[in-house]
């Protein structure tokens, strides 16, 4: 293969495969089965899963499994070889329907919230049609859904599909009122732009937190850090050039429109953009990206770190999560439009993602929230924790005309009046971007920054397809009793607009003043992830995917569990790692380094008294000062996590380590940092963030 063109794909039993292989008849099912969710016969899935074996056996696979996606938020598998027995005691390559569609992985040693006992071992995966099979490291991987014995989702991808679903037969029911006759479906579309940082593999070698838990826990600054903006969009360097060459490559042979790459604000960081695809598909490529990352990189002598907060000081990494509706004819209902109809199909579509941005704020939150990601928000260049909605000057204007019934001093002088007049042309990049805004309308989709990047985007869009196909459900059952259709419909949208409109934020999000005026405005402001997950259980939010089938109550309490054990685990295992990096490495080496002082005064101090002795003495002085003080704060850490052993309660145990383990790691750290700063750089145990960061040559 020698063109990107002939490459795409080529590992990805797509369409173009299933027409090639499959009898038209049986093609015809399959995509039925693909398009309308409808189950696959037997016999069907018989002809599909043999040609999918022969087409795997040709590129030389021997093994498949069923791919999927776990609470663990990463994913899994289970390979199995095509391989039986006939009766000469040789093999056949057998590969049959009922294999490709279901699987039963062991579930035991999955997250489950309490959704099966320990001894309840049993799962099965279950083929999702709407996403192709592919091949990845010489194996058949089949994507699919992952329940537990009693039926309960156990996985990330199950609910997704669940609320594409709803938001699809909510929006249908809006989009019939408009006479839009020739639609049969809505989806929601994704591009996450995915940032990382590379690092030289034999630093990341040397230092153990981030072996252990994938961000540095210790590290004075460089010298050098992002304060001079060179390294955005600045030329790449060779050596990640060739890395982003092969993934590049990799991708596209598993049809994953990867676009656009480019150096970021920091100093190792990079992005990778694709672009948009349906949102089920979006979040299986995603977690293929980020594990393609991390392998190829590997062999580049790299290491790639999907942590959003890896270093101290300068800016963390985040998932930007570009949210859009669009119809199977090709139409974004986030676009305004040319005509009055079509204008105010998009307002009835905007003020449904306002509503829902405003009354389930606390939902998008927690959709972000995790340990490594409250690290990040709130500073450089990352969202606040506080949920606002950037919409840009113009169209705000439109939406205030609107409210008020007034003239709009734009192009369009005459009275706003929805579906009468025609929106006014604004182009795509009406007013400039908003980087401090949690979610941004950019033209004709949403940009929810607040992500993080090692985080699966599954959870974050269960939640935008729930929550806006709820407000459109609230619509249509207005609109569809209408007896005045235009009078209602622009009745609801100016009082949806009245309503929600405090969520609307257009300025700096770190200005200290935006958290006074949030909170006059009674937005949340949820700062951590202790603060943001109890809400999930809010009986308004129960209400909310139970009606429209998404989650079930115990799904919903399982992930509770699971999300706030799993904040637990992160920060005990860094809290240990902090520790047995300060105690068997940091403070020996300081003890020996100050010892070397020490012997320098000694020596300097028998050869005459008045040698000046000023340097080695104020330094060993300073030295065991910050020592001693740092050895405390290393047993009041132990403390406190000595503590945190006897509480058995999970949600007591969350808010201890927040309270007492984080603050007794940052004070350990002051310390530690400041000891680095005045210690011999080959005296000290670890790489230094200036190798770190400036190590790629």
């Amino acid at each position: 293969m020698s063109t990107v063109t002939e490459k795409f794909g080529s590992m990805v039993f797509d369409e173009s495969v299933m027409k090639e292989r499959l009898p038209k008849e049986t093609f015809r099912q399959l995509q039925r089965t693909m398009k309308d969710g409808r189950s696959l016969d037997i016999n069907i899935a018989n002809v599909v899963a043999n040609a999918m074996k022969d087409w795997a056996i040709e590129k030389g696979v021997t093994h498949y499994t069923h791919w999927f996606q776990p609470m663990t938020g990463r994913t899994a598998e289970k390979h199995d070889s095509f391989i039986s027995p006939d009766q000469d005691g040789k093999v056949i390559m057998e590969f049959s329907g009922k294999e490709l569609v279901q699987g039963e992985p062991d579930a035991s040693s999955f997250p489950s919230g309490g959704l099966r006992a320990t001894f309840e071992a049993r799962g099965y995966t279950a083929w999702d049609p709407t996403a192709y099979a592919f091949i990845k490291n010489g194996v058949l991987c089949i994507p699919t859904a992952f329940c537990s014995y009693s039926g309960h989702a156990l996985d990330k991808k199950t609910p997704l599909l669940r609320s594409m679903q709803a938001i699809n037969r909510q929006a249908m029911r809006v989009i019939r009122l408009f006479g839009n006759e020739d639609v049969t479906s809505v989806k929601t579309t994704v591009g996450p732009e995915q940032e990382y940082f590379l690092v030289d593999k034999k630093f990341y070698e040397k230092r153990k937190d981030l072996i252990y838990t994938g961000r540095t826990l210790f590290g004075a600054p460089a010298p050098k850090g992002q304060e001079l903006e060179d390294h955005y969009f600045g030329t790449i360097k060779s050596r990640v050039q060739a890395y982003m060459k092969e993934l590049n490559e990799e991708l596209w042979k598993l049809g994953i429109l990867a676009k656009t790459e480019h150096n970021e604000v920091a100093p190792a960081q990079h992005e990778l953009a694709p672009i948009f695809t349906t949102t089920n598909i979006a979040t299986d490529h995603n977690q293929l990206t980020m594990e393609l990352m991390q392998r190829i990189a590997k062999k580049h002598d790299l290491v790639c770190l999907l942590h959003e907060k890896p270093f101290e000081g300068i800016n963390g990494s985040g998932k930007h999560n570009n949210w859009s509706i669009s119809t199977d004819t090709g139409m974004n209902l986030l676009e305004p439009g040319d005509t009055p109809s079509e204008n105010a199909q998009f307002l009835l579509f905007l003020c449904a993602v306002i509503k829902a941005v405003d009354e389930y704020q606390d939902l998008l939150r927690l959709s972000a929230a995790s340990a490594g990601n409250d690290h990040r928000l709130g500073a450089n260049e990352a969202p606040p924790a506080i949920i606002s909605m950037f919409l840009g000057s113009e169209l705000t204007d439109v939406l205030n005309a609107i409210e008020k019934e007034e003239s709009y001093d734009g192009r369009e002088k005459e009275l706003m009046r929805v579906g009468v007049h025609v929106l006014p042309k604004f182009p795509k990049d009406a007013t400039d971007r908003n980087r401090t805004s949690p979610f941004a309308f950019t033209g004709n989709k949403f940009e929810f920054r607040m992500l993080g990047s090692s985080e699966s985007i599954s959870g974050p869009n269960i939640i935008l397809n729930t929550a806006v196909a709820e407000e459109l459900k609230e619509f249509a059952d207005i609109l569809e009793g209408a007896d005045d259709f235009d009078l209602t419909l622009h009745d609801l949208i100016r009082k949806t607009i009245r309503d929600h409109k405090r969520i609307i934020f257009n300025g700096n999000g770190y200005d200290d003043t935006w958290i006074k005026e949030a909170e006059k405005r009674g937005l949340l402001n949820l700062r951590t992830t202790p603060d943001a997950l109890p809400r999930f259980l809010d009986e308004k939010n129960i209400r909310l995917f139970t009606s429209h089938k998404v989650f079930s109550k115990e799904e919903m309490e399982a992930r509770y569990e699971i999300l706030m054990e799993n904040y637990v685990k992160v920060l005990h295992i860094e809290a240990l790692t902090m520790a047995d990096m300060a105690e068997k490495d940091i403070l020996p080496a300081v003890s020996v380094y100050c010892h070397s002082m020490t012997d320098a005064v000694l020596a300097k101090q028998s050869l005459g008294a008045d040698i000046d002795c000023s340097y080695e003495y104020t330094s060993v002085k300073k030295l065991s000062s910050l020592t001693a003080s740092a050895y405390m704060k290393l047993e009041s850490l132990k403390t406190v996590l000595e503590e945190a052993e006897g509480i058995s309660d999970f949600e007591k145990e969350a808010f201890h380590y927040r309270d007492f383990v984080i603050p007794a790691m940052e004070k350990l750290r002051t310390d530690i940092d400041a000891l680095e700063s005045m210690t011999a750089s080959s005296a000290w145990p670890f790489p230094s963030y200036g190798e770190l960061l400036f190590g790629i040559l």
